[in-house]
């Protein structure tokens, strides 16, 4: 028995979606059946779909967060995530997705509060404690940030060697100096075509 291929699952999806116009579970699987195949504008207008049928469907609220990310919408995914943090508090990808979309908006203090919660709802989430650690030297927390820096590092995040380099160099400048600020980097987005 053979899995099935990303091309056959969204052929399937489609016609669920043909046989079922207004199941919003069936635009949901569409959107997923997508993002597999990296086409995130076909994703994006099924997770839309979906929650045109169904605003409380809080898995597509979350998918289209991380979908418009990958997109680089950063004002998008932080509306998609509050509005399923609004219906559910508890959803750590969607608490992640909003604090990844502050930091590419830098805002150091959104990305501090997000990635709190984030540990709040797994402590041993190590992405959590490194963002968190970015936010915190952003925002002037240094020793903080080294603490947070070092739980990162004992769950098996290895963090990029210019955040170790900025931490180090405002260790050595105490005070507030507005050229020993981080600002972590911003790489240039993947776009993916869709085909």
């Amino acid at each position: 028995m053979s899995a099935e291929s990303p091309q056959s699952r969204v052929e399937r999806c489609l016609r669920e979606v043909e046989a079922r116009r207004d199941s919003p579970a069936a635009h949901f699987n569409l959107g997923l059946a997508y993002t597999q195949q990296g086409r995130m504008n076909s994703a994006e207008k099924a997770y839309r779909r979906a929650l045109e049928l169904d605003p409380d469907l809080i898995e597509a609220w979350v998918n289209l967060g991380g979908t418009l990310l990958l997109k680089w919408d950063f004002k998008g995914c932080q509306e998609a995530n509050r509005e399923a943090i609004r219906r559910r508090d508890d959803l750590l990808l969607a608490h992640f997705n909003l604090g990844q979309a502050c930091l590419y908006l830098k805002d150091a203090a959104g990305v501090v509060d997000c990635n709190r919660k984030v540990i709040e709802l797994d402590p041993n989430h190590a992405k959590g404690h490194y963002f968190l650690a970015v936010g915190l030297l952003a925002t002037d927390r240094v020793a903080e940030a080294r603490e947070e820096l070092s739980r990162a590092v004992a769950l098996g995040h290895r963090p990029p060697p210019d955040f170790l380099r900025a931490l180090d160099k405002r260790e050595k400048q105490p005070g507030d100096s507005e050229s020993a600020r981080y600002t972590p980097g911003v790489e240039t987005p993947d776009h993916t075509k869709e085909g």
